[in-house]
């Protein structure tokens, strides 16, 4: 009898997601959970010290080649975002934690105040107020100013304008933001929960009211859902969710008729000119030059494009990438100068704690005149390949703008994250040499935190 020995082939990655009933034909995973190649609970654990200390090296290459468990994904999110030092110990970790698990609280309460809604465990889908200020009298929402005793319909006309300009804009957010939220992940069974909407209601009204310079943007609830999901502290899923917008919310940011994500588009174009004139001269013969149908899959990371567990995956597999050990000092206020000019002197072993795409950027970025170079995200990459995966089809088919939405739109439920994340990489490297060839200098919403 032969002996046949098989390949373990995994658990889909949406089956730890549970999907309501009917919601079955959505984009299919692609994605596997494998023994001995996906992150484990047993090899995370080994990779810390006694006291705590994580060598995030060990790690790295694991999430690239095979993701995250499940069971573990929040807490090294939290690692990748750069929410904790890696090198910090458990008892430096837990009174990290349980400061701004206070500090979320007193944010929490402000809002509260000026709106009771929030930390209700309700959320509102309609107006509360005018751009003039004037509020709106709905018997169904609670516009309380007063926590202890909020008005009623009778008396509101005391208090029947807000003046503050910045509680007019927040409070104008929250009925966007509620819209947003039942339609956020409807497939999943996680909300059918009232409780856990929310929950997502409540951690982005609180965000818009933390970064008033950006406020609340559609888009946001499906980079913040997966927070909620994986992290069971409200508060820690918030400042997951913030640490995370640290490098998107540039993108958010509106000033005039422009939209901050129109900075990455451009980058996206010169990529394209870079290592695919013939294609980027097409798109610019169809008037696509601006780049704007690639607008979705840079605001969210591919939400939309991909399952939910697929898209999980891709973003984990771009921050083990892009990792920078020296992010948490950077987000408390480090200088993020004096690290990158000893990016030479690095020794091995500390090379091990960035990302592969940090490093190459890194050695690039020591090869070159200082300054004339600015890295850019990977995601940039990321929608780089996609147009490459789907270049021939773009030349022979496109004869106009609705051709190349629909036959970009045509990869959501076929994309497969793995492969798209490979070839980004690929294309990276092929523009970091032509780049040096030509000296070409792109622009960069660093860290999109200005």
């Amino acid at each position: 009898m032969m002996n046949i020995l098989r390949k373990d082939p995994g658990l889909p990655t949406d089956s730890f997601y549970e999907v309501r009933a009917g919601f079955s034909d959505g984009p299919k995973t692609n994605f596997r959970i494998k023994a001995g190649k996906t992150l484990s609970e047993k090899r995370w654990r080994a990779s810390f010290t006694d006291e705590g200390c994580l060598d995030i090296g060990k790690c790295l290459s694991r999430i690239y080649h095979g993701g995250i468990h499940p069971s573990i994904r929040g807490e090294v999110w939290e690692i990748l975002l750069g929410c904790y030092d890696h090198k910090s110990t458990f008892e430096e970790r837990e009174q990290i934690r349980q400061r701004r698990r206070e500090q979320y609280a007193e944010l929490k309460e402000s809002c509260s105040r000026m709106f009771p809604t929030v930390g209700s465990g309700k959320f509102i889908t309609a107006r509360v107020i005018t751009a003039n200020g004037d509020l709106i009298q709905d018997p169904n929402v609670d516009l309380g100013t007063n926590p202890e005793k909020p008005p009623t319909l009778q008396s509101q006309e005391t208090v029947a304008r807000e003046h503050d300009k910045e509680i007019i804009q927040w409070k104008l957010a929250l009925h966007q933001i509620g819209l947003d939220v039942v339609r956020t992940d409807r497939t999943l069974m996680f909300y059918e929960k009232q409780e856990n909407l929310a929950k997502l209601w409540d951690i982005l009204a609180v965000y818009a009211w933390f970064d008033k310079d950006v406020g609340y943007g559609q888009g946001m609830s499906d980079l913040c859902s997966p927070m909620i999901m994986l992290l069971e502290d409200e508060a820690d899923a918030f400042w997951c969710f913030e640490r995370l917008m640290r490098r998107l919310r540039g993108n958010f940011r509106c000033t005039g008729n422009s939209v901050g994500v129109e900075t990455q588009l451009d980058s996206l174009a010169n990529v394209t000119q870079v290592v695919d004139p013939k294609l980027h001269s097409h798109l610019e013969h169809l008037g696509g030059g601006g780049y704007l149908f690639a607008f979705r899959m840079l605001m969210v990371l591919f939400r939309r494009e991909l399952s939910f567990g697929d898209s999980l995956y891709l973003w984990e597999m771009m921050w083990a990438l892009e990792y920078n050990p020296e992010l948490f000092s950077l987000y408390e206020g480090g200088d993020e100068t004096n690290s990158k000019s000893d990016t030479v002197r690095l020794k091995r072993k500390a090379i091990r704690q960035y990302g592969k795409y940090e490093r190459a950027n890194r050695k690039n970025q020591a090869r070159v005149k200082p300054g004339s170079v600015s890295p850019l995200p990977i995601s940039v990459f990321l929608v780089a390949s996609v147009l490459k995966d789907r270049s021939d089809k773009l030349l022979t088919e496109a004869r106009g703008l609705d051709d190349v939405v629909k036959i970009l739109n045509d990869i959501s439920g076929n994309m497969d994250a793995k492969k798209t994340c490979t070839e980004a990489m690929k294309i990276h490297k092929k523009y970091l040499k032509r780049q040096k060839r030509h000296s070409f200098h792109i622009p960069w919403l660093v860290s999109n935190a200005s």
